[in-house]
């Protein structure tokens, strides 16, 4: 690669100095974002996808980590070593949440029962369970719900319209027990979103 570039008439400081260092930047910000892609799909059950992820994210590091090992000498690769994670890792974040994918199981507490959101929750077809509790300061009312990440930002809001001191707690969900509710439905959603963003 480097003999093809000399050819092209670039100097051997500028493919030292900038090009090669650039390269790693890129190399792995891809890596690192293919990880974090990889770990949210691996928690959310999706056997298919993890494996390719896994071939390409380690395939890009080799690729990142060989040009170290040929520029051993060069502070501007490890640099973009250690500047390509950190981006990498934001970029991964981001596609997290962007994609929101899986479900996730919300617990919601308050003081006093919440009809409107009870009303809303029906309205909208989720599936959840209110029971009575006992809090630190007496009697409360506790909500379990299991519903789409991409629903949570829109649920919360009512949860903070109906109360906006409740308390609430989120946590990822890999599978439930009810076919119709099972998490690999997120699947075809998946794809025609991630093509959609590729054409735009």
């Amino acid at each position: 690669m480097q003999d093809f570039l000399y050819s092209l008439g670039i100097s051997e400081q500028l493919l030292n100095y900038v090009l090669m260092p650039l390269l790693i930047f890129v190399a792995r910000i891809g890596d690192v974002s293919i990880n974090t892609l990889r770990i949210m799909f691996m928690m959310n059950g999706k056997k298919s996808i993890v494996p390719v992820l896994g071939f390409f994210e380690a395939m890009i590091w080799l690729l990142a980590i060989g040009q170290i090992f040929q520029n051993v000498n060069n502070p501007f690769s490890y640099i973009a070593y250690a500047g390509g994670f950190a981006m990498g890792t934001f970029v991964g974040m981001t596609l997290d949440e962007k994609l929101a994918l899986g479900r996730v199981l919300v617990r919601v507490i308050t003081p006093h029962p919440l009809p409107k959101l009870l009303e809303f929750m029906k309205e909208k077809n989720y599936r959840f369970t209110s029971v009575g509790a006992e809090g630190r300061y007496g009697k409360v009312n506790l909500l379990f719900t299991v519903m789409k990440r991409d629903q949570l930002q829109t649920f919360i809001g009512k949860v903070k319209e109906c109360d906006e001191r409740a308390f609430y707690t989120i946590e990822s969900v890999k599978r439930v027990s009810e076919e119709d509710l099972n998490i690999m439905e997120d699947k075809p959603r998946f794809r025609s979103r991630l093509f959609s963003r590729a054409r735009t």
